[in-house]
């Protein structure tokens, strides 16, 4: 039988570099993530195969009478989505009309939000007479989400009047069809 033999220099050094190997390990130990947050300001209108829509007046049956605009429509919802930077804590959603039609307001409603959305959703402002300035229809938005699609976020109701307050019932011309742009644009405060 062969014998082996550690002199004993081996068998300390080997002993040595086993006790730091071990004494690195401790009952805990750490490590870092790294997360990356994206800054989101979007919005859309809904539902988007149907958003163009049509109102008018109907003309009266007795001399005497004004036009009479048709029912309200609020078949249109406001979906966004938003994560807050530090420096611009909350953000607005502005409505503003691309070219008056002369005679004739337009007014928009912002319901409350509703739906399948969460965080710091904003709050709609009163009825708004459409005009070329941006107004704010939407104030208060923080980090949040409305959900998609109809029947979440705000729902918008348009309503004409011939002749209301920002308009004169003088000007109105009769016209087969006029076409309004409405723009929506969500932004920092």
């Amino acid at each position: 039988m062969t014998k082996f033999t550690l002199p004993l220099t081996m068998f300390i050094i080997a002993l040595s570099i086993s006790t730091n190997l071990n004494a690195q390990d401790t009952n805990t130990d750490n490590h870092t993530i790294t997360i990356s947050i994206p800054e989101v300001a979007i919005l859309d209108i809904e539902p988007a195969a149907t958003k163009n829509i049509t109102l008018g007046f109907i003309a009266p049956t007795e001399a005497g009478n004004p036009i009479v605009p048709s029912s309200p429509n609020n078949s249109l919802w406001l979906n966004y989505s938003s994560i807050k930077s530090t420096d611009n804590p909350t953000r607005n959603v502005s409505v503003k009309l691309g070219s008056v039609i002369p005679g004739i307001d337009i007014n928009v409603t912002a319901g409350a939000a509703t739906g399948l959305g969460g965080g710091t959703l904003g709050t709609p402002s009163a009825l708004l007479t459409l005009s070329a300035a941006d107004q704010t229809i939407i104030s208060g938005i923080g980090s949040a989400y409305t959900g998609d699609g109809a029947t979440n976020g705000h729902n918008l109701t348009y309503a004409l009047v011939a002749g209301g307050s920002a308009s004169n019932y003088e000007d109105i011309e009769a016209s087969a069809s006029t076409v309004a742009m409405v723009t929506y644009t969500i932004s920092d405060n």
